[in-house]
């Protein structure tokens, strides 16, 4: 292969790294713990952000854009808020630079120091809901249902390309509600709207389910989850929506007046996905040829390579591969004919291999003269020899083939590495395995500490769907009357 990987058995974590590089997703940036999507990597995300921005404007959310800069006084106003991002935020301090009267290059102005330091975007409830003072005044004003795509930064000590980086890009929605129920309705539409996501662009099996208290959002009374499971056995956050009561709306004093005339706080809610999803699909996926990418986000669902020996050969393989190629066109995928002259065919296959194209053509001269040619899946590595004839509605069933058979085989992987657990030492020895342990919890924090600081397991969720949990038992750990199981992992 032109661009070797470290197999994912052998070192899943250099696996990872080499994918990310190789496949021509993202690389580092000189600057210490962010990356520069390329691309390849970007036309990904793109794929994404049309699929969730479509699924959002369905559910009646509008987008709109707030600043990057937040005075700082903001995040005093919510104290849960700040105490749960305060080391993560970098801070404007000044606005302009100087040269160093010594000659020490450029220096910061000393005279240019800001009235009220900035922080940069680590994420925008307290700008929007100072926003949102301005636009409520009435019931008739609600609900406000705003989404924002943008970038934010978290001063992450420890990075990796797309899992954790110190600059991301996300989407946040904003909403805000008349009252507690509807909040909690919209809460609840989100999280399963990433779900629907999730299972169906990104061909990734999750869990939909309620956050503990320990492992909330700062500032909210709920966080609703979607986790998924590595080839790692590790857990993915892929998704959150949480509630957060009227704490915003208390601290920047948002309120309505109702049908009755009464004033009355307004209540919110805040959701996101981030390029963490990138990482995902990565670790979900793929083996150690490179990345598998469901159609549904594929930049290149089929990609044709000629192999020829003469000129008159090549054109001739060149005009029926862009019949094809115009063909499946029209039924709405996205093609390439690669008639580089500078790889051989060999190396071009590995090239796709790598990036993950989900069907690849190749014909040669023989193919041409039988009027066939050969067709390969990305997905299970197995080719097939098709006449020509037809080929474009044979490949466009074979997407759909292949975008279920990516979804269940993740899901038949998940469902292997989940096991129920009721005995502690049982469980120490387990949870270094991976995969998910469904153990009963006594619902205290203190026990859920005393887990995580023993074995670095989290509970990823309390199940809300695909696990039946609710069940009278022991916690694992303490032996206190539990009410139902969770699902404990440790997590990226």
């Amino acid at each position: 292969m032109a661009k070797e990987v470290t197999s994912r058995f052998e070192n899943y974590s250099q696996w990872y790294n080499d994918l990310v590089v190789k496949a021509d997703l993202a690389e580092q940036s000189p600057v210490r713990g962010c990356m520069v999507i390329k691309p390849y990597g970007y036309a990904i995300w793109e794929k994404m952000h049309d699929v969730l921005d479509k699924m959002f404007k369905e559910t009646g959310h509008v987008n709109a854009y707030f600043p990057l800069f937040i005075p700082k006084s903001f995040f005093s106003r919510e104290a849960e808020h700040v105490a749960g991002f305060a080391k993560e935020c970098a801070v404007v301090t000044h606005h302009r630079l100087m040269n160093d009267p010594d000659g020490n290059g450029v220096v910061v102005d000393p005279e240019a120091k800001l009235e009220e330091e900035l922080v940069v975007r680590p994420t925008s409830e307290t700008i929007i809901w100072s926003t949102y003072k301005n636009w409520i005044t009435s019931w008739r004003d609600l609900p406000i249902l705003c989404n924002q795509w943008a970038n934010v930064v978290r001063w992450e000590m420890r990075t990796r390309l797309f899992l954790r980086t110190a600059e991301f890009l996300w989407q946040e929605g904003h909403t805000a509600h008349a009252t507690a129920a509807e909040a909690m309705k919209e809460t609840e539409t989100m999280v399963n709207v990433y779900a629907k996501f999730a299972r169906e662009t990104m061909a990734l099996p999750v869990i939909i389910g309620h956050k503990s208290p320990n492992e909330r959002f700062a500032g909210a009374l709920d966080t609703m989850t979607i986790e998924a499971m590595m080839q790692d056995g590790k857990a993915l956050q892929a998704g959150t929506s949480h509630f957060l009561g009227q704490n915003f709306a208390k601290s920047f004093d948002v309120m309505y007046t109702n049908k009755e005339g009464k004033q009355e706080y307004v209540w919110a809610t805040s959701w996101g996905v981030s390029t963490r999803l990138m990482g995902a699909l990565i670790m979900a996926h793929g083996d150690d040829n490179g990345l598998v990418l469901p159609p549904a986000l594929a930049p290149i669902q089929i990609v044709m390579v000629p192999i020829f020996k003469t000129e008159e050969e090549h054109q001739a393989i060149l005009d029926r591969m862009y019949e094809i190629k115009k063909n499946l066109e029209a039924m709405g995928h996205s093609v390439k004919v690669d008639d580089r002259d500078t790889l051989r065919p060999g190396f071009k296959f590995a090239e796709w291999e790598l990036k993950g194209v989900p069907v690849r053509i190749a014909m040669g001269g023989r193919d041409l003269a039988n009027g066939t040619c050969e067709v390969a899946r990305r997905d299970t590595l197995t080719k097939e020899t098709m006449p020509v004839e037809g080929v474009a509605e044979k490949i466009h069933g074979l997407l759909d083939d292949i975008q279920t058979n990516i979804y269940n085989k993740a899901l038949k992987f998940r469902d292997e590495h989940v096991q129920k657990c009721d005995n502690w030492e049982e469980f120490k020895e387990k949870i270094k395995e991976g995969g998910f342990l469904l153990c009963h919890w006594d619902g205290t924090a203190e026990t859920e500490q005393k887990i995580k600081d023993e074995t670095k397991a989290t509970i990823r969720c309390i199940p809300a769907d695909s696990f039946v949990c609710e069940e009278e038992g022991v916690d694992i750990y303490s032996g206190k009357p539990s009410k139902g199981r969770v699902v404990f992992a440790i997590s990226y």
